[in-house]
């Protein structure tokens, strides 16, 4: 056997996996059949399982979050119903950032070089203000800039500039973007 075929121990230690299993029974139960506007509920328990979340961040009750632990999300971010955030590594979501409905976080990958295929964690960022549209995808190790806007279906493989609109697969930036300030 080539000296990169012979597998690698798993990442995931017993700890882990048992982390994951009792979470996973709290996301499928309390978690998920709590009415949509108990936000604080949510932060308590994604917290009672390491999460780093501001007393402001909004967890819709349909998301699924894989590994609470990785998660840290600031003021006003929000994952919405449907996202599902694979944080298999750090996933941070700043400060009103939005993540819509249908969205894939995805913070690990293969090294398909590799017979045994190991598991290759990647962490992602979501800029403060950048706003991903419904049913993106997020690839690992990926960085998307403070106040950028990914459209609806996109995917994105590469790190994103801050204040663009990116769209398509992969996602590309296609404008600038500037903000009207609409609020007087």
């Amino acid at each position: 056997m080539p000296e990169n075929d012979r597998p690698l121990p798993s990442p995931h230690t017993l700890k882990h996996r048992l982390g994951r299993a009792a979470w996973g029974l709290v996301q499928g139960t309390v978690f998920r059949w709590s009415p949509r506007p108990l936000f604080g509920w949510r932060r308590f328990l994604l917290g009672l399982f390491g999460a780093r979340l501001d007393a402001r961040a909004r967890v819709y009750p349909r998301a699924k979050i894989w590994a609470p632990w990785n998660l840290e999300m600031d003021a006003w971010a929000t994952l919405a119903d449907d996202v599902d955030c694979y944080c298999v590594d750090r996933i941070t979501i700043g400060r009103r950032a939005t993540i819509s409905q249908y969205s894939y976080l995805c913070g690990a990958t293969h090294d398909f070089e590799r017979a045994s295929r190991p598991l290759t964690p990647m962490p992602i960022t979501i800029g403060p203000r950048a706003w991903i549209a419904a049913d993106v995808f997020v690839g690992p190790g990926v960085t998307i800039g403070e106040g950028t806007v990914v459209g609806a279906r996109s995917s994105v493989f590469g790190d994103l500039p801050a204040w663009k609109v990116c769209v398509g697969s992969p996602a590309k930036p296609v404008r600038d973007l500037e903000i009207i300030d609409d609020q007087g």
